[in-house]
């Protein structure tokens, strides 16, 4: 259990100072990253995780006066690693991966306000698969709330694997040092203001085709997707490539809100050879719902749907 504490001379009823999780236990380099603050069992396989939104950021920003949809999606992505190594006891060291995961957020209560937000995410682990004392697998369900309101629900399913077994699991990418420095040299960005970004650092789909698909990019120099080196894209990064395709496909000035993301991982994106993205109105959705597919070396790497809003008026 982490648990946020008092310090010995606080008076009680006084002030409770916190800080953030210790980063490697959400496998981050940079402390500006960490989002988590602490973690407290609730119950058999449920905890209640606190976290602190900063009211700006180099990347999560929407422009709307909202807080970024996909930091609640990274925030939801740092609690695995949090709870297996100090809830679960999973050394460090190890391996975490998602092959599902879907989050909705409710626009009209990510609003930012003075200070901080410091959500709660209420979380229930199901499906708990172990091998010996250790979780391999396991399907979560977060609940995210902040003042006193719900505004977003997540489900991911997530596993663990030991250090050498990932290594037989990667083959010729379980080098991260090597496959890392290899990456190439991410290809030209489209127009920021199509996919609703104001620098180029943080686009990442290319156009190098006249079809209507585009191509990933993936700039490893990225401070926020690759704040220390990997063996494959991200999947935040991925994440990112759906919101965008999907504000492309819309067209005009990449204005749109993401409000939610289905998605299911079929394999590693990797550095090495193309990804391609496309993105076409979903046929059995909302018509605010676009399905976004990655495809490499003629494989289905990940299949999405991406919700999308008009931004609330306050």
């Amino acid at each position: 259990m982490i648990a946020t504490a008092a310090r010995p001379d606080t008076a009680v009823g006084g002030p409770r100072l916190t800080t953030t999780v210790a980063r490697e236990y959400v496998h981050r380099e940079a402390l500006s990253e960490v989002f988590l603050t602490g973690s407290t069992p609730t119950a058999a396989d449920a905890f209640t995780v606190s976290a602190q939104w900063p009211r700006d950021h180099s990347f999560f920003t929407t422009g709307h006066g909202l807080y970024d949809p996909m930091l609640l999606a990274e925030t939801v992505r740092q609690t695995v690693p949090l709870l297996m190594h100090c809830e679960y006891g999973v050394p460090l060291g190890y391996h975490f991966g998602w092959t599902d995961f879907s989050f909705r957020v409710r626009p009209e209560a990510m609003r930012t306000t003075r200070a901080p937000a410091e959500p709660d995410l209420l979380i229930t682990c199901h499906d708990v698969r172990r091998r010996g004392r250790l979780p391999v697998s396991m399907t979560m369900r977060i609940q995210v709330r902040w003042g006193g309101d719900v505004i977003g629900r997540a489900e991911m399913d997530v596993w663990s694997r030991a250090p050498e077994v990932y290594r037989r699991l990667r083959g010729k990418y379980a080098d991260r040092e090597e496959v890392f420095a290899a990456a190439p040299v991410p290809p030209p960005a489209v127009a920021g203001a199509l996919v609703g970004r104001a620098r180029t650092q943080d686009v990442v789909l290319s156009r190098e085709t006249t079809s209507p698909r585009w191509r990933l990019r993936v700039d490893t120099g990225h401070p926020t997707f690759f704040d220390h080196p990997l063996d494959h894209v991200p999947g935040m990064l991925t994440l990112e490539a759906v919101r965008q395709a999907a504000l492309a496909a819309v067209g005009g000035d990449g204005a749109a809100l993401l409000t939610g993301i289905d998605v299911t991982f079929g394999r590693y994106v990797e550095f090495d050879t193309p990804c391609w993205v496309t993105a076409h109105p979903s046929q059995a959705g909302s018509p605010d719902s676009f399905a976004v597919d990655g495809e490499q070396n003629g494989k289905t790497a990940f299949s999405a749907t991406a919700y999308l809003a008009t931004p609330p008026v306050f």
